[in-house]
């Protein structure tokens, strides 16, 4: 059966000036894909395939590079163009406020929070809002293109956002201004989906 790349929701020049259309296409049509075929070639043959990625990364043998890299680079940006809108930004409302509130304090300590942990991921990585069971929120970053829900990472908790602080995802823009690159995200964070996906996952 195997995966598939998940078409973009939204055109690829939908997030300029935020985000510019030239690396949204080489980032999904290149990037993306890559981990996709790449992914479906590791479980190919395998009593994986068939499995949904979520359960394979959960399970996960972390010494098998090829399903931990293109496995993680999958769901990270299968996650990722979904958090995002061309109508995002702005602040979030409703179970999800709720909650930054109680974890964090404030919207501004939680973005706060975030913006440290995407701006101090050394190298190539990603920062991560996830929920744990019960509603609490944590943010965490990993290395590469791990995730929160693999074995052993240390993060823990579900991962509900996600921001891609490679140089793949920004460079073209902001060269080596990930700071910029970080604060112009959260002009188009889809706070609607991350609500859903905190409540479908607490």
């Amino acid at each position: 059966m195997g995966f598939e790349l998940p078409a973009l929701p939204y055109a690829h020049d939908a997030l300029e000036p935020h985000i510019d259309t030239r690396t949204m296409e080489i980032h999904h049509g290149k990037h993306h894909a890559g981990y996709t075929s790449k992914l479906n070639a590791a479980i190919e043959g395998t009593d994986l395939d068939g499995q949904s990625i979520d359960d394979i990364l959960s399970g996960l043998d972390m010494s098998n590079n090829a399903l931990r890299n293109n496995g993680g680079g999958y769901f990270n940006h299968s996650l990722f163009w979904n958090v995002m809108s061309p109508d995002g930004g702005g602040l979030p409302d409703g179970s999800i406020e709720a909650a930054i509130n109680e974890s964090f304090g404030s919207f501004e300590a939680f973005k706060d929070a975030f913006a440290k942990a995407a701006a101090t991921q050394f190298g190539s990585g990603w920062a991560w809002l996830c929920v744990h069971p019960g509603g609490k929120l944590e943010v965490c970053s990993t290395a590469n293109q791990d995730n929160p829900m693999m074995p052993g990472i240390g993060c823990g908790g579900y991962p509900i956002l996600g921001l891609d602080v490679w140089e793949h995802a920004y460079y073209l823009n902001y060269q080596n201004r990930r700071p910029d690159y970080i604060e112009a995200f959260f002009n188009v964070i889809n706070w609607r989906e991350v609500s859903d996906r905190y409540v479908a996952n607490k």
